[in-house]
């Protein structure tokens, strides 16, 4: 017998007001403490600085390599707050900008892991037989190498710039996400609704991409929001090392290493960059742990 639309629309509210309630308590678990709350509301400003920088840097010049002789490695002060550089460019509106340049490069690495990753996980847990056994070598090859040795050696061949050290980054670690995939298809394509699906005769494409692949984004997701600080760091790293980004981009990792050269003689250009590094992969790690424990209500309580 059908359903009366009175019925349905009695329905609808409570829905939402369930949907809502659980948001709430999913928002309470996420700042359940003074530190989890600090180190999300410190990702939303970095969010919308670096979607905004362009518009809010104080000194717009400093972003290139333009010289302004008569303030060369000033100290902090109210008109440079981070102090300058060795061209007399404000250091805090490099630090800034370099919040879009760090984010932006983070993210497409993530998206090129996961886009990866995902692929292969799921195709290796569907096909199963050879196909997954070559798909899972190849991974464990990939996991031989330590991320950081894979992408120096990567970029070296490639030459140093922040595209070709994004590129490298996100083929050296897409292999944690086709593990992680996998593992999660695996126990997935066994439940009742993936059996039902495949007793219907739906597609083996469809169930992989449309089910398994689906349920299997909370972890993922997870991994990811872990995933950014440890990829800002290590973008940091190629670009100290000379294999990143290139001058005059402002980027963290760059800064630090043109600072080298002044680091007793002019503390601010190195400490300010390095503080932006540890305060952005400490609030990453913090808000990773956290939706972790969103995603995973089970895992609540634990330790």
């Amino acid at each position: 017998m059908p359903v009366p639309v009175g019925d349905k629309n009695a329905e609808y509210p409570t829905a939402v007001r369930a949907r809502l309630r659980q948001m709430r308590q999913q928002w309470h678990v996420l700042t359940r403490n003074n530190v989890q709350k600090a180190a999300v509301i410190f990702i939303a400003l970095l969010c919308v600085a670096g979607v905004l920088a362009p518009y809010i840097v104080p000194y717009p010049d400093s972003i290139t390599g333009k010289v302004v002789e008569s303030e060369i490695l000033e100290p902090p002060s109210w008109s440079h707050p981070f102090g300058t550089d060795e061209f007399g460019r404000d250091i805090f509106s490099r630090v800034l900008y370099g919040i879009r340049v760090s984010l932006a490069a983070s993210v497409i690495v993530i998206s090129i892991a996961i886009g990866l990753g995902a692929t292969f996980g799921v195709i290796a847990a569907g096909a199963r037989g050879i196909i997954d056994e070559v798909i899972m070598r190849i991974t464990d090859i990939f996991l031989a190498f330590p991320v950081a040795v894979l992408a120096i050696v990567i970029t070296s061949f490639w030459g140093g710039s922040l595209r070709n050290a994004i590129i490298a980054l996100g083929i050296s670690w897409w292999p944690w996400y086709a593990r992680l995939v996998r593992g999660t298809a695996l126990s997935i394509r066994e439940r009742p609704y993936v059996r039902a699906a495949r007793a219907l005769g739906t597609s083996p494409l469809r169930i992989m991409f449309s089910h398994i692949l689906k349920n299997s984004l909370g972890p993922t997701l997870v991994l990811a929001s872990l995933d950014m600080g440890a990829v800002i760091l290590m973008l940091a790293t190629l670009s100290f090392l000379g294999l990143g980004a290139q001058p005059p981009t402002p980027e963290w990792g760059l800064m630090i290493n043109q600072s080298r050269t002044y680091f007793l003689s002019a503390w601010w250009y190195m400490a300010f960059p390095g503080a932006a590094i540890t305060l952005t992969v400490l609030s990453f790690s913090i808000v990773g742990e956290g939706l972790g424990e969103v995603l995973n209500p089970k895992g609540r309580g634990r330790g």
